[in-house]
Protein backbone atom coordinates (compact mmCIF):
# COMPACT_ATOMS: atom_id res chain seq x y z
CA UNK A 1 0.00 0.00 0.00
CA UNK A 2 1.97 3.54 -1.13
CA UNK A 3 1.62 6.51 0.97
CA UNK A 4 -1.41 8.11 -0.26
CA UNK A 5 -3.24 5.25 0.06
CA UNK A 6 -2.62 5.17 4.25
CA UNK A 7 -3.03 8.48 4.54
CA UNK A 8 -6.24 9.05 2.10
CA UNK A 9 -9.77 8.49 3.37
CA UNK A 10 -12.22 5.50 2.12
CA UNK A 11 -14.69 7.60 -0.07
CA UNK A 12 -18.04 6.80 -0.04
CA UNK A 13 -21.29 7.83 -2.86
CA UNK A 14 -24.23 8.21 -0.48
CA UNK A 15 -27.83 9.69 -2.23
CA UNK A 16 -29.92 7.74 0.34
CA UNK A 17 -31.07 4.71 -1.76
CA UNK A 18 -30.98 1.35 -0.76
CA UNK A 19 -27.61 0.47 -3.02
CA UNK A 20 -26.22 3.52 -1.22
CA UNK A 21 -26.87 1.75 2.47
CA UNK A 22 -24.86 -1.69 1.10
CA UNK A 23 -21.97 1.53 -0.06
CA UNK A 24 -22.23 2.62 3.25
CA UNK A 25 -21.75 -0.91 5.04
CA UNK A 26 -18.85 -1.99 2.51
CA UNK A 27 -17.10 1.71 3.04
CA UNK A 28 -16.78 1.10 6.93
CA UNK A 29 -15.55 -1.83 6.53
CA UNK A 30 -12.72 -0.82 4.52
CA UNK A 31 -11.85 1.83 6.67
CA UNK A 32 -11.63 -0.20 9.47
CA UNK A 33 -9.44 -2.49 7.67
CA UNK A 34 -7.19 0.15 6.34
CA UNK A 35 -7.57 2.23 9.78
CA UNK A 36 -8.44 5.15 7.79
CA UNK A 37 -11.15 8.04 8.16
CA UNK A 38 -14.52 7.54 6.22
CA UNK A 39 -16.16 10.39 3.96
CA UNK A 40 -19.73 10.28 3.34
CA UNK A 41 -19.92 12.24 0.13
CA UNK A 42 -23.34 13.48 -1.72
CA UNK A 43 -23.90 15.70 -4.71
CA UNK A 44 -26.80 17.73 -4.70
CA UNK A 45 -28.46 19.72 -7.56
CA UNK A 46 -31.03 21.85 -9.38
CA UNK A 47 -32.80 18.94 -11.90
CA UNK A 48 -34.11 21.15 -13.86
CA UNK A 49 -32.12 22.80 -17.02
CA UNK A 50 -33.94 25.34 -18.59
CA UNK A 51 -34.48 27.90 -15.54
CA UNK A 52 -31.82 29.03 -12.67
CA UNK A 53 -33.53 28.49 -9.42
CA UNK A 54 -33.06 31.54 -6.91
CA UNK A 55 -31.14 31.59 -3.56
CA UNK A 56 -33.47 30.08 -1.64
CA UNK A 57 -34.92 27.76 -3.59
CA UNK A 58 -30.61 26.77 -3.78
CA UNK A 59 -30.67 26.30 0.17
CA UNK A 60 -33.77 24.44 0.49
CA UNK A 61 -32.00 22.14 -2.05
CA UNK A 62 -28.75 22.00 -0.24
CA UNK A 63 -30.99 21.26 2.45
CA UNK A 64 -32.06 18.38 1.69
CA UNK A 65 -28.80 16.95 0.76
CA UNK A 66 -27.32 17.97 3.97
CA UNK A 67 -30.01 15.42 5.40
CA UNK A 68 -29.37 13.27 2.93
CA UNK A 69 -25.40 13.25 3.88
CA UNK A 70 -26.72 13.31 7.54
CA UNK A 71 -28.10 9.89 7.46
CA UNK A 72 -24.94 8.43 6.00
CA UNK A 73 -22.90 9.45 8.35
CA UNK A 74 -25.42 8.73 11.24
CA UNK A 75 -25.47 4.66 9.54
CA UNK A 76 -21.96 4.50 9.34
CA UNK A 77 -21.64 5.39 12.74
CA UNK A 78 -24.11 3.01 14.12
CA UNK A 79 -22.09 0.40 12.47
CA UNK A 80 -18.78 1.96 13.57
CA UNK A 81 -18.87 4.10 16.90
CA UNK A 82 -15.23 4.68 17.17
CA UNK A 83 -14.76 5.66 13.07
CA UNK A 84 -13.63 8.53 12.54
CA UNK A 85 -16.46 9.58 9.87
CA UNK A 86 -16.84 12.99 8.02
CA UNK A 87 -18.96 14.17 5.26
CA UNK A 88 -18.94 16.41 1.98
CA UNK A 89 -21.68 18.11 0.39
CA UNK A 90 -21.13 19.48 -3.00
CA UNK A 91 -23.28 20.92 -5.83
CA UNK A 92 -23.01 19.35 -9.25
CA UNK A 93 -23.84 16.07 -11.12
CA UNK A 94 -22.78 12.78 -9.13
CA UNK A 95 -20.00 11.14 -11.08
CA UNK A 96 -17.86 14.97 -11.50
CA UNK A 97 -18.33 15.48 -7.97
CA UNK A 98 -17.23 11.82 -6.70
CA UNK A 99 -14.02 12.15 -9.37
CA UNK A 100 -13.08 15.65 -7.84
CA UNK A 101 -13.79 13.91 -4.18
CA UNK A 102 -11.74 10.85 -4.93
CA UNK A 103 -8.38 12.63 -5.44
CA UNK A 104 -8.37 12.40 -1.32
CA UNK A 105 -9.34 9.05 -1.37
CA UNK A 106 -7.35 5.69 -1.21
CA UNK A 107 -10.92 4.13 -2.19
CA UNK A 108 -14.01 4.44 -3.60
CA UNK A 109 -17.08 2.29 -2.83
CA UNK A 110 -20.24 3.51 -4.66
CA UNK A 111 -23.67 1.26 -5.15
CA UNK A 112 -24.35 0.20 -8.37
CA UNK A 113 -27.36 2.47 -9.35
CA UNK A 114 -28.67 5.36 -7.33
CA UNK A 115 -32.44 7.23 -7.35
CA UNK A 116 -31.51 8.23 -10.51
CA UNK A 117 -32.04 4.89 -12.40
CA UNK A 118 -34.76 3.68 -14.42
CA UNK A 119 -36.42 0.72 -13.25
CA UNK A 120 -34.53 -2.19 -13.77
CA UNK A 121 -31.47 -1.00 -14.53
CA UNK A 122 -28.70 -2.84 -13.02
CA UNK A 123 -25.36 -0.30 -13.43
CA UNK A 124 -25.99 3.13 -13.61
CA UNK A 125 -24.23 5.79 -15.33
CA UNK A 126 -22.93 7.32 -11.62
CA UNK A 127 -20.87 4.03 -11.62
CA UNK A 128 -19.49 3.46 -14.73
CA UNK A 129 -18.55 7.04 -15.40
CA UNK A 130 -16.64 7.08 -11.91
CA UNK A 131 -14.99 3.48 -12.19
CA UNK A 132 -14.01 4.64 -15.87
CA UNK A 133 -12.46 7.94 -15.17
CA UNK A 134 -10.97 7.66 -11.49
CA UNK A 135 -7.41 7.14 -10.50
CA UNK A 136 -8.58 5.48 -7.51
CA UNK A 137 -9.73 1.62 -6.97
CA UNK A 138 -13.60 2.04 -7.37
CA UNK A 139 -15.76 -0.60 -5.67
CA UNK A 140 -19.34 -0.63 -6.97
CA UNK A 141 -22.03 -3.31 -5.04
CA UNK A 142 -25.49 -4.40 -5.23
CA UNK A 143 -27.85 -4.53 -3.32
CA UNK A 144 -29.46 -7.59 -4.29
CA UNK A 145 -26.82 -10.04 -4.27
CA UNK A 146 -26.31 -13.23 -2.08
CA UNK A 147 -24.54 -12.85 1.50
CA UNK A 148 -20.96 -13.72 1.16
CA UNK A 149 -20.36 -17.18 2.66
CA UNK A 150 -18.92 -18.22 6.23
CA UNK A 151 -15.14 -18.57 6.57
CA UNK A 152 -12.39 -17.20 4.93
CA UNK A 153 -13.07 -15.17 2.29
CA UNK A 154 -12.02 -15.46 -0.93
CA UNK A 155 -11.09 -12.85 -3.89
CA UNK A 156 -11.00 -13.13 -7.51
CA UNK A 157 -8.70 -11.45 -9.51
CA UNK A 158 -8.48 -11.56 -13.30
CA UNK A 159 -4.60 -11.47 -14.77
CA UNK A 160 -4.48 -11.33 -18.70
CA UNK A 161 -0.73 -9.80 -18.82
CA UNK A 162 -1.54 -5.97 -19.34
CA UNK A 163 -1.07 -3.15 -17.63
CA UNK A 164 -4.32 -3.08 -15.67
CA UNK A 165 -4.46 -6.91 -15.01
CA UNK A 166 -0.88 -6.06 -13.06
CA UNK A 167 -2.78 -3.60 -11.42
CA UNK A 168 -5.81 -5.69 -10.69
CA UNK A 169 -3.66 -8.36 -8.97
CA UNK A 170 -1.55 -6.16 -7.13
CA UNK A 171 -4.67 -4.75 -5.46
CA UNK A 172 -6.26 -8.07 -4.84
CA UNK A 173 -3.10 -9.48 -2.49
CA UNK A 174 -3.14 -6.13 -1.15
CA UNK A 175 -7.14 -6.53 -0.20
CA UNK A 176 -6.60 -10.08 0.94
CA UNK A 177 -3.73 -9.22 3.41
CA UNK A 178 -5.93 -6.45 5.11
CA UNK A 179 -9.15 -9.14 5.38
CA UNK A 180 -6.72 -12.12 5.94
CA UNK A 181 -8.35 -13.24 3.03
CA UNK A 182 -7.27 -15.79 -0.24
CA UNK A 183 -6.90 -14.93 -3.77
CA UNK A 184 -7.83 -16.66 -6.59
CA UNK A 185 -6.10 -15.58 -9.58
CA UNK A 186 -7.66 -16.37 -12.75
CA UNK A 187 -6.63 -16.38 -16.71
CA UNK A 188 -8.54 -17.18 -19.98
CA UNK A 189 -7.28 -18.45 -22.77
CA UNK A 190 -9.58 -19.18 -26.29
CA UNK A 191 -8.04 -21.97 -28.02
CA UNK A 192 -7.20 -20.56 -31.78
CA UNK A 193 -8.27 -24.42 -32.68
CA UNK A 194 -11.71 -23.70 -31.60
CA UNK A 195 -12.63 -21.32 -34.54
CA UNK A 196 -14.16 -22.54 -37.87
CA UNK A 197 -13.50 -21.43 -40.96
CA UNK A 198 -11.56 -18.13 -42.28
CA UNK A 199 -11.51 -17.22 -38.22
CA UNK A 200 -9.24 -20.37 -37.71
CA UNK A 201 -5.88 -18.97 -36.36
CA UNK A 202 -3.60 -20.15 -39.49
CA UNK A 203 -0.23 -21.45 -39.29
CA UNK A 204 0.01 -22.00 -35.39
CA UNK A 205 0.26 -24.55 -33.15
CA UNK A 206 -2.46 -24.16 -30.23
CA UNK A 207 -0.78 -26.32 -27.67
CA UNK A 208 2.25 -24.33 -27.83
CA UNK A 209 0.38 -21.05 -27.87
CA UNK A 210 -1.41 -22.93 -25.05
CA UNK A 211 1.58 -23.76 -22.75
CA UNK A 212 3.79 -20.16 -23.15
CA UNK A 213 0.41 -18.25 -22.18
CA UNK A 214 -0.23 -20.46 -18.82
CA UNK A 215 3.49 -20.28 -18.03
CA UNK A 216 3.51 -16.20 -18.91
CA UNK A 217 0.58 -16.49 -16.15
CA UNK A 218 1.99 -18.34 -13.97
CA UNK A 219 4.78 -16.26 -14.06
CA UNK A 220 2.82 -12.85 -13.35
CA UNK A 221 1.69 -14.92 -10.29
CA UNK A 222 4.46 -15.36 -8.92
CA UNK A 223 5.74 -12.44 -8.55
CA UNK A 224 2.98 -11.37 -6.39
CA UNK A 225 3.07 -14.74 -4.33
CA UNK A 226 6.69 -13.92 -3.13
CA UNK A 227 5.36 -10.69 -2.24
CA UNK A 228 2.45 -11.44 0.12
CA UNK A 229 3.43 -15.17 1.01
CA UNK A 230 0.71 -15.60 3.90
CA UNK A 231 -1.79 -14.94 1.64
CA UNK A 232 -3.21 -18.17 0.39
CA UNK A 233 -3.45 -18.29 -3.36
CA UNK A 234 -5.12 -20.49 -5.83
CA UNK A 235 -4.60 -20.41 -9.93
CA UNK A 236 -7.42 -21.42 -12.92
CA UNK A 237 -6.17 -21.06 -16.31
CA UNK A 238 -9.57 -21.48 -18.04
CA UNK A 239 -10.23 -22.42 -21.88
CA UNK A 240 -13.33 -19.88 -21.94
CA UNK A 241 -14.12 -16.39 -23.09
CA UNK A 242 -12.71 -13.97 -20.50
CA UNK A 243 -16.77 -13.03 -19.55
CA UNK A 244 -17.57 -16.20 -18.90
CA UNK A 245 -14.74 -17.50 -17.08
CA UNK A 246 -14.82 -14.67 -14.23
CA UNK A 247 -18.36 -14.84 -14.20
CA UNK A 248 -17.81 -18.24 -13.30
CA UNK A 249 -14.86 -17.75 -10.89
CA UNK A 250 -16.87 -15.46 -9.11
CA UNK A 251 -19.37 -17.66 -8.33
CA UNK A 252 -18.75 -17.45 -3.45
CA UNK A 253 -16.34 -14.98 -4.08
CA UNK A 254 -16.38 -11.67 -1.68
CA UNK A 255 -15.33 -9.56 -4.28
CA UNK A 256 -14.00 -9.78 -7.87
CA UNK A 257 -11.27 -7.54 -8.86
CA UNK A 258 -10.67 -6.37 -12.63
CA UNK A 259 -8.23 -3.81 -14.53
CA UNK A 260 -10.15 -0.97 -16.05
CA UNK A 261 -9.35 -2.31 -19.33
CA UNK A 262 -7.30 -5.37 -20.27
CA UNK A 263 -5.85 -6.51 -23.73
CA UNK A 264 -7.73 -6.29 -26.65
CA UNK A 265 -9.12 -2.59 -24.97
CA UNK A 266 -8.07 0.19 -27.37
CA UNK A 267 -5.76 2.92 -25.49
CA UNK A 268 -9.52 5.13 -26.32
CA UNK A 269 -11.47 2.90 -24.48
CA UNK A 270 -12.52 4.17 -20.91
CA UNK A 271 -13.40 0.81 -19.16
CA UNK A 272 -12.68 -2.34 -21.03
CA UNK A 273 -16.04 -4.60 -22.42
CA UNK A 274 -15.03 -7.68 -20.25
CA UNK A 275 -15.16 -5.02 -16.75
CA UNK A 276 -18.40 -3.80 -18.28
CA UNK A 277 -19.71 -7.22 -18.10
CA UNK A 278 -18.32 -7.88 -14.81
CA UNK A 279 -20.50 -5.02 -13.23
CA UNK A 280 -23.43 -6.27 -15.06
CA UNK A 281 -23.22 -9.88 -14.77
CA UNK A 282 -20.73 -10.97 -11.36
CA UNK A 283 -22.57 -12.41 -8.32
CA UNK A 284 -20.55 -10.44 -6.36
CA UNK A 285 -19.22 -6.46 -5.70
CA UNK A 286 -16.41 -5.44 -8.32
CA UNK A 287 -13.34 -3.38 -7.45
CA UNK A 288 -11.94 -1.91 -10.78
CA UNK A 289 -8.60 -0.73 -10.45
CA UNK A 290 -6.61 1.66 -12.56
CA UNK A 291 -3.95 1.26 -14.66
CA UNK A 292 -1.60 4.30 -13.46
CA UNK A 293 -1.26 1.91 -9.94
CA UNK A 294 0.85 -0.78 -11.77
CA UNK A 295 3.16 2.57 -12.98
CA UNK A 296 3.33 4.33 -9.61
CA UNK A 297 4.32 1.00 -8.06
CA UNK A 298 6.72 -0.10 -10.54
CA UNK A 299 8.09 4.00 -10.48
CA UNK A 300 8.51 3.35 -6.81
CA UNK A 301 10.55 0.41 -6.82
CA UNK A 302 12.51 1.72 -8.95
CA UNK A 303 13.52 4.99 -7.04
CA UNK A 304 14.18 2.31 -4.10
CA UNK A 305 16.15 0.68 -5.34
CA UNK A 306 18.49 3.58 -6.68
CA UNK A 307 18.37 4.81 -3.59
CA UNK A 308 19.72 1.74 -2.31
CA UNK A 309 22.58 1.99 -4.78
CA UNK A 310 21.22 -0.43 -7.77
CA UNK A 311 18.58 -1.79 -9.96
CA UNK A 312 18.15 -5.15 -9.27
Amino acid sequence: MNDHERTGTVLVGYDGSPVADEAIRWGVREALFRRLPLTVCHAWHWPYPLRQPDKDTLEVLRGAGAIVADEGVRQAHGLAEGLDVRWRLERGWASAVLLEASREAALVVLGSRGHGGFEGLTVGSTAVQVASHADRPVVVVRPDLPPAPQGRERLVVGVDGSTGGESAIGFAFEEAALRGASVTAVCSWWDPAAFRGPDRVPFSDPQVIRREARARFEEDVAAWRSRYPRVPLETEFVVDTPRQALVGAARDAALLVMGVRGIGSGPQTLLGPVTQAALLEAPCPVAVVPAERAGRRRAAETAGASARGGTG
